[in-house]
């Protein structure tokens, strides 16, 4: 239920998701796409492309699939999105030397809503891609398609991130969740966001999936549970019981080509699948776009603020001239208290969804009573670990 304008453990009830859910995606809600499979819109690029070249037709088909993404089902595929698939090989061939890089190195391991080291992840394959073969990086990210579909739900300058997922045969399923930002915080957290902000959060990013590779269903593509991003209290109620077993029961999956791009909405309820294949490693390159909106208006180092500010928190402590609301509200105001951007090789989230943040270090050096000489260490170690 909502209290006052925030969401509690029972928000986003089974009923509500049921209701809508149980929708049907007709054709002519989505007169550009080539078909429609279990509710979800397929747009062939090989007959759209010229499309993209008239200013007018792209800006109408970016306006489906904003509508689609937002108040329709909340995914669509985009089939051919590659049309040299040779793109997607040497890509390939690149992530496959970073995984052996990375394993021989004895890195990786931590991964969000899947066991450890049930699949192969490389985190920021964007930039590791760009690094090592910046041709490559230029024929695979240079596509228009891709850029379309990211400006019809985030608009321009939006920030493309990406991070490689690799599951072999045998590997596990996910638990059925919705994904950054809210989704990638606990679920005490995220009780703390007032219910706009929970509205806010998916407008904020883009998902997408880009298969390298053919991904049959029994390889385990990505279970969908198409409308379920409108479910209003849905970043608490995806992780009940009651609510993954709907999932389990309800989601649908799309089998992919090599060269096919998948996108949604974060807020869709869904799960990487098990791969019960005998010889499929699946591949895919999961996109995760930012809108530009997403930033501050000044540069501040945080980092030389709380090193000025832990002293003199300590004195006032001490004391007993500052009480725990002041001072949680001091950090607040001078500490980076979001756990993202930072890099998830050295920074992964063990234990948890998300890294510790640089407010909460300063709370707990407070908690325990560091000397400054203790926690400037540990400040400079925790922004070591959160550069790229």
């Amino acid at each position: 239920m909502r209290d006052a304008g925030y969401f509690d453990a029972e928000s986003g009830d089974l009923a509500e998701l049921a209701a809508l859910t149980g929708r049907r995606l007709e054709r002519t809600e989505v007169p550009r796409a080539s078909e429609v499979h279990k509710n979800i819109p397929v747009y062939d690029i090989k007959a759209m492309r010229r499309w993209l070249a008239d200013g007018l037709a792209r800006r109408e088909l970016m306006a489906e699939w904003a509508w689609v993404l937002g108040q329709g089902p909340g995914v669509l595929v985009l089939k051919a999105a590659y049309a040299d698939t040779g793109v997607i090989d040497r890509a390939t061939a690149v992530y496959e030397a970073v995984i052996a890089q990375e394993k021989a190195a004895g890195g990786g391991g931590a991964d969000h809503f899947a066991a450890a080291g049930a699949n192969d992840r490389i985190w920021n394959s964007l930039q590791k891609l760009c690094l090592e073969d910046p041709e490559g990086f230029a024929l695979y990210f240079g596509n228009p398609v891709i850029d379309a579909v990211c400006e019809a739900w985030l608009g321009p300058f939006h920030q493309m991130t990406a991070q490689v997922n690799l599951v072999r045969p045998g590997g596990r399923a996910q638990s059925p969740h919705r994904d950054y930002h809210l989704g990638f915080q606990t679920a005490e957290v995220a009780a703390r966001f007032p219910a706009h902000v929970h509205a806010l959060s998916a407008v904020m990013t883009l998902q997408g999936a880009i298969a390298h590779c053919d991904m049959p269903v029994e390889s385990g593509p990505t279970m969908l549970l198409p409308y379920s991003q409108q479910v209003a209290g849905g970043y608490m109620a995806y992780r009940r019981a009651e609510v993954a077993e709907y999932f389990r029961d309800h989601a649908v999956q799309m089998p992919l080509e090599k060269g096919d791009a998948l996108f949604f909405n974060p807020a869709l309820y869904h799960a990487a699948g098990d791969n019960i294949s005998s010889n499929i490693n699946r591949m895919a390159n999961l996109v995760q776009v930012s809108s530009a909106f997403g930033r501050a208006m000044e540069a501040v180092d945080r980092m030389a603020m709380c090193r000025a500010l832990y002293p003199a928190l300590l004195r006032l402590k001490a004391a007993g001239r500052i009480d725990a609301a002041e001072i949680a509200a001091a950090i607040g105001a001078a500490a980076e208290g979001y756990a993202f951007p930072t890099n998830l090789d050295t920074d992964p989230p063990v234990g948890g969804l998300a890294p510790e943040t640089q407010a909460a270090l300063m709370a707990r050096a407070l908690g325990e009573g560091w000397t400054v000489e203790a926690f400037e260490t540990a400040l400079r170690a925790h922004a070591a670990k959160r550069r790229p």
